[in-house]
């Protein structure tokens, strides 16, 4: 008897609660495109924006630009010499497709090691890569 009449309290007590809220509705397309985007960072553990010098197997050394706007300009000695638009996929991919007609993206694998920031390219040939501002 005393089991039933603690069924019967609990089947009471359960009745009387409120059922569990429903969760909420996923966020609308709208919502999402405002939130804004997880921070991807370059190789260095910092911004993929900022100002480097690329120096490439063959030794010339490059200035590149790499603006918040997705763009990036390259200069030797001084002249601008390339002009683009740049994709961090993840600090150790970095990708770019340089402004010419029928340009396709093109990606170099990154990576920091000894303190050394090297850039392979899809060609196989590395380059060290210094953040000089940014």
């Amino acid at each position: 008897m005393k089991k039933m009449l603690v069924v019967a309290t609990l089947v009471a007590v359960s009745a009387c609660s409120k059922p569990a809220p429903a969760p909420d509705a996923e966020p609308s397309a709208a919502a999402a495109a405002t939130a804004p985007a997880a921070a991807v960072m370059a190789a260095d553990g910092q911004s993929p924006v900022g100002t480097f010098k690329v120096t490439a197997p063959d030794g010339k050394v490059y200035t590149e630009v790499v603006k918040a706007d997705g763009t990036y300009e390259s200069s030797l000695d001084g002249k601008v010499n390339e002009t683009g638009k740049w994709e961090q996929k993840s600090p150790n991919v970095y990708c770019y497709t340089k402004d010419a007609p029928d340009a396709a993206q093109k990606c170099n694998d990154e990576k920091v090691e000894n303190g050394v920031w090297t850039s392979k390219g899809p060609d196989g040939k590395v380059a060290t890569v210094e953040r000089v501002a940014g």
